[in-house]
């Protein structure tokens, strides 16, 4: 039996500290790995189709002089295949920055050995197991994950936010009036708006987050290393989103779409599944406003009313 060999594409400058690395792991001629190097992100994005890659390596020393920039293209080039950032000390902030756009990790020059290069090797296999695992767990007509999909990568994204002592956004989102539309239009309504808000959550979230349709109406997206101020600015795109989708939906009526969101730190102790019921559990059974809350909100309406009546008093005294 052929051995099958791991293929990684390298993109690195002087002294070529990863390429030592990986040869030391993988001795020749033992056929475990099918190292593929080149000098320039040019040739490295040019190459990708022909090697077709499991990992790609990228040395930031290549991506000047807009080293974010050039991390942003080579991961929207190949979204599905980890990439992993080398860089000098002088550089850990913007390879740091990196895991933001993509990066799954970054190995600083001077500290990269063969027990560092295996750890980071083990972790970028493990997440292509993963995706791949998800990936036969896609809902069929809108091409998002299903619930079984999303626990499997949110449970993964979990894990790799508390080894990074990064932050996840999690929002859930269901169409409240599918049975009235399939009555009155029938279920072909029902499937083209199913796959708008599809459509509408892909626009309004990264590539690197995670998008999934939990149940018949129900639908919810993780955003990876989101702070916590980005809840709320999350829920406000997508409301200003929902209000153009209903403009031009058509003759079916708009949609009545309701959401809710939570913020998840690494010094929360909680696992995925847990933490994806709570969200849930808020959609589905909005919080009741307190006594207080509810004579806050009547003092103010009465206050608008006494305000709006004294406004329409002093109109007719003028007249």
């Amino acid at each position: 039996m052929v051995e099958r060999k791991l293929r990684i594409l390298l993109a690195e400058g002087s002294p070529g500290e990863a390429a030592s690395g990986l040869r030391v792991l993988y001795p020749e001629g033992q056929d475990g790995l099918e190292l593929t190097q080149v000098s320039s992100v040019s040739t490295l994005v040019a190459t990708l189709e022909i090697v077709n890659p499991e990992i790609i390596f990228l040395d930031l020393a290549l991506a000047r002089p807009d080293a974010l920039d050039t991390v942003r293209r080579v991961h929207r080039s190949a979204p599905a295949v980890p990439l992993i950032i080398l860089a000098d000390a002088n550089e850990k902030e913007c390879a740091i920055r990196s895991l933001s756009q993509g990066t799954q990790d970054y190995l600083l020059k001077g500290s990269i050995d063969s027990r560092t290069l295996e750890r980071v090797l083990r972790a970028a296999l493990e997440h292509n197991t993963v995706e791949g695992l998800a990936d036969l767990l896609r809902d069929p007509l809108t091409g998002l994950y299903t619930r079984d999909g999303f626990l499997t990568l949110g449970e993964h994204a979990m894990e790799t936010a508390k080894s990074r002592a990064s932050t996840l956004v999690l929002l859930c989102m269901t169409i409240k009036n599918l049975a009235p539309l399939r009555e009155g239009f029938g279920p072909s309504a029902v499937e083209s708006s199913l796959c708008e808000v599809a459509k509408l959550l892909a626009a309004s979230f990264r590539r690197t987050d995670i998008l999934a349709r939990l149940g018949e109406s129900q639908f919810a997206a993780l955003a990876v290393d989101a702070a916590e101020p980005s809840a709320p600015v999350l829920r406000q795109r997508l409301e200003k989103r929902i209000v153009m989708l209903n403009r031009d939906i058509g003759p079916r009526g708009p949609l009545e779409l309701c959401m809710s969101a939570r913020f998840w730190s690494p010094e929360e102790a909680i696992v995925f599944s847990d933490f994806l019921d709570s969200v849930e559990t808020e959609l589905l059974f909005p919080p009741v406003p307190s006594n207080k809350e509810l004579a806050t909100h009547q003092a103010i309406n009465l206050a608008k009313e006494r305000q709006q009546s004294g406004g329409l008093s002093e109109i007719k005294h003028t007249r």
